[in-house]
């Protein structure tokens, strides 16, 4: 039991960057179609991701000396700067995230659960099970940070939109100070 609840709160750890992030994109009124390809995305992410970090342990950060947080810094900021640019150059509020794009964000959120895989072994013997629940609840932190940011986009329209960009560049510029 007490496994479980170790499991859980790390999910619940490992998600929430990933809620506040999408709590700002999802002022942009992404459709539904990618608001469920990017959480699926982002929940792939976060079971493939600690699989790395088993796998690939030490070696990667001794050897490329990886700053998750400059490179989710930086992501976050790209991604700011391009919801930015769809508020002030279109009259509809949309934001046109490709695949690639989403396949950014998904990356750069899922890179604390990388290092989470690193010491994984440490905290439980049912990894699949922990992957497997990091996964869901990521995907569900993802999907409920789009649809909050879509309804406040509803009822304060651009203004919404404007401040999801201004708390994306925030929590960039907070990574990179780290």
């Amino acid at each position: 039991m007490v496994e479980i609840v170790t499991i859980l709160t790390i999910a619940v750890a490992l998600s929430m960057d990933t809620f506040s992030l999408s709590l700002g994109i999802g002022t942009c009124n992404l459709s539904h179609k990618k608001s469920l390809t990017l959480a699926s995305t982002v929940g792939i992410m976060h079971f493939i991701m600690p699989c790395f970090g088993i796998l690939i342990g030490n070696t990667v950060l001794n050897f490329f000396e990886l700053n998750s947080n400059l490179l989710l810094g930086i992501i976050l900021i790209v991604i700011a700067g391009q919801m930015l640019y769809e508020i002030f150059s279109q009259e509809e509020n949309t934001i046109q995230l490709n695949f690639g794009g989403i396949l950014l964000f998904a990356f750069g959120v899922s890179i604390d659960a990388f290092s989470t895989g690193l010491g994984l072994t440490a905290i439980t013997e049912n990894i699949i099970l922990a992957m497997v629940v990091f996964s869901i609840i990521s995907f569900l932190f993802t999907l409920l940070g789009l649809l909050i940011g879509k309804y406040a986009t509803h009822l304060l329209g651009t203004y919404a939109s404007i401040f999801g960009a201004i708390l994306l560049i925030v929590i960039g510029v907070s990574h990179l100070l780290k």
